[in-house]
């Protein structure tokens, strides 16, 4: 949003705004400028009471115009990425692995860092997420009885994962052997998507993924998990 305390987002006007990844609308409020998604920047604090804004920050520094025509964000686009980029050598992959675990684990510091200080909003019922003072007004909830609502949103303060989701998926001990079996899923481990492919093409996890994981647990056959208590 050009302006987060300005005019809220109806659902007729949604239309006329972009909608873009959630920690990208974090940077920019926070301070990042990315050619075609100005942001005003105040000089001077907004006083509020409660939800009512009382001043508005004073003076305001109008965003420049940009120069650029290619917008910055396309670069952080994942559309059709395999297509854009070559894929890796074989030798380089471990380090890959490595330097992308680091940037996740910065990135998720970052947001929460980020999120003490900006206000996010996360919907109660679905995974809306919007970074502002207030949720917007687009009836986009289509949740249970989102008919009784007439769409909108609840919206209530987000968590960290839900700006940044870590989309918990099993972890495989061996890529390469047996599928996993649904008898043994509670011996499986889980941990976000990006610790999982990272670990196997070979970065070292941090600490505090490994109890999730789960990689002190011997798995059983099939026939011994039903005499485990």
């Amino acid at each position: 949003m050009y302006d987060p305390f300005g005019t809220r987002i109806k659902h007729e006007t949604r239309f006329k705004y972009d909608r873009i990844p959630a920690v990208v609308e974090l940077c920019i409020q926070a301070g990042v400028d990315l050619p075609g998604y100005p942001s005003r920047r105040r000089t001077k604090p907004i006083r509020m009471i409660g939800k009512k804004v009382i001043d508005i920050g004073g003076l305001v520094e109008e965003p420049r115009p940009s120069v650029d025509t290619n917008s910055a964000i396309m670069d952080l686009d994942t559309h059709r990425s395999f297509e854009r980029f070559a894929p890796p050598l074989e030798s380089e992959v471990p380090r890959i692995a490595q330097e992308t675990i680091d940037a996740y684990e910065k990135v998720k510091w970052g947001v929460t860092k980020l999120m003490k200080k900006y206000t996010v909003k996360a919907c109660g019922y679905c995974s809306e997420v919007h970074v502002g003072p207030w949720g917007h007004n687009a009836k986009l909830c289509g949740e249970f009885k989102h008919q009784w609502r007439d769409g909108k949103h609840g919206w209530q303060d987000a968590t960290v994962d839900e700006v940044f989701p870590p989309n918990y998926v099993w972890h495989v001990q061996d890529p390469k052997g047996t599928p996993l079996r649904s008898a043994l899923k509670r011996f499986y481990g889980k941990a976000p998507a990006v610790v999982e492919v990272c670990m196997q093409a070979g970065a070292q996890i941090p600490q505090k993924y490994k109890p999730m994981m789960r990689l002190d647990i011997v798995l059983p056959e099939s026939e011994e998990s039903r005499l485990v208590a």
